[in-house]
């Protein structure tokens, strides 16, 4: 790659605000509401109406184009299959369920050892519905279905501001993380694995490479404290020094999120899915940052209710950091597998000027692409150029919005231009 600027910005990450403060835990509400949604699909209902359920019981189960089932977080019954808001910013089928108070836990599937075969493994991550519990949501089994991998990467960066969840549940469940690490590793048939973590947090470094001192294989590598380290393309591009078309497997590479790891000992060791998820309630507009553990279908607020009080009458919400979380319309909206911060920040009234054409947006995109081109093609309508300029590569990381003197909000003129994209696409 040539020509090229830094590709990515040290940021500050406002970490120390909720990093070591006590984690709280919600005291689940008397209905939960649990999304029959994941992955950006729909998931089919297997109860009804009526339906006693424990915590573990399928309640759906997407089938394509990846098979993803939806487990409850509670005990109780079910009270209606209905429609209520979605973090995905549109209203989608949830299972709507009387708690008990009792969390009576039945686990769907049995206990597997850690010497459990390849296939047992592998269909264990379909059959707990493992995703990518970073933000992405993306089911682990088909990573890890790949041939021809010699680097595992576990991402424990938590590059995104404010957001310290996955820091806590490595300092809470380290031998599950050491556990999940194991078996990912051998289900990848990996030359080796590499634990990625930010440069800046020495003391989890060195507990980190204790708990790994006799497992073969596996080193600890400590990665710039940048953004969007977080992101596998860049993580590869830093430990592997490689740049890919589409997947990482082009190049050898699986890269699962720290808490996946976690969730997939879980399911191995324990036959339970993802029904508990450690968030990150922090920013500028709560008065008490911290990590709090929320079943799976707990409305925000009372998440937010549970970290402390917001500050000022006008709050933006994003569900996960501020760089790459959507901003939310409604507090009713819940948690799913893959959340992993609430940040409330106050709102910014910034006064956009004229571009400057000074470049930075280009020099710090992390794909390569250059967002004012993008943002100009998409103004003029020139849909040729636009579909050159590939604004599909862009993940909306936010960095080129961040950089921008001008105060543009370039981030959201490439949204724009990619749904111009898709549209052109289905015609």
């Amino acid at each position: 790659m040539f020509f090229v600027g830094p590709m990515r910005q040290h940021l500050d990450g406002h970490k120390s605000l909720s990093e070591h403060v006590q984690v709280k835990t919600v005291d689940t509400p008397s209905t939960v509401y649990i999304p029959l949604f994941t992955g950006g699909k729909d998931a089919i209902p297997c109860v009804n109406v009526g339906d006693h359920v424990y915590v573990g019981t399928k309640l759906g189960q997407k089938e394509v184009p990846f098979i993803v089932p939806v487990f409850s977080s509670v005990s109780g019954t079910v009270k209606a299959i209905e429609k209520h808001p979605h973090v995905g910013l549109k209203p989608v089928d949830h299972v709507v369920i009387e708690n008990d108070g009792k969390y009576e836990e039945k686990a769907p599937l049995a206990p597997l050892s850690m010497d459990a075969s390849d296939e047992a493994l592998l269909e264990r991550m379909k059959e707990a519905g493992i995703i990518g519990c970073g933000g992405a949501g993306f089911p682990a089994y088909v990573k890890y279905s790949a041939k021809g991998i010699t680097d595992l990467i576990i991402n424990a960066v938590e590059c995104e501001p404010y957001l310290t969840a996955d820091y806590n549940m490595l300092e809470t469940t380290m031998d599950d993380f050491v556990a999940g690490v194991s078996l990912m590793y051998r289900l990848s048939h990996a030359q080796v694995a590499h634990v990625c973590i930010k440069e800046s947090h020495p003391e989890m470094i060195e507990k980190l490479t204790k708990a790994f001192a006799n497992v073969n294989g596996v080193e600890v590598h400590p990665v710039p404290d940048v953004y969007p380290m977080g992101w596998e393309r860049v993580l590869i591009r830093e430990v592997k020094h490689v740049e890919y078309n589409k997947l990482p497997a082009e190049v050898g590479c699986i890269v699962s999120n720290a808490t996946t790891a976690i969730a997939f000992a879980n399911a191995v060791l324990r036959g339970m899915p993802i029904t508990q998820k450690m968030i990150t309630v922090s920013g500028d507009a709560i008065d008490t940052p911290c990590n709090v553990i929320a079943r799976v279908g707990t409305p925000f607020k009372d998440v937010i209710d549970t970290a402390g009080h917001i500050i000022g009458d006008e709050v933006m919400m994003c569900a996960g950091g501020p760089m790459m979380g959507r901003t939310q319309v409604s507090d009713q909206v819940c948690v799913v597998p893959e959340t992993n911060g609430i940040t409330l920040l106050k709102p910014r009234h910034d006064v956009e000027v004229a571009c400057l054409r000074c470049g930075r947006c280009s020099d710090h995109c992390p794909s390569g692409l250059q967002p004012v081109r993008i943002n100009t093609a998409r103004k003029a309508n020139d849909i040729d150029t636009l579909m050159k300029l590939e604004p599909m590569r862009c993940i909306e990381c936010g960095l080129c919005t961040y950089v921008c003197p001008s105060k543009i909000a370039v981030t959201e003129g490439i949204r724009a231009a990619k749904r111009i994209v898709m549209l052109r696409g289905k015609k």
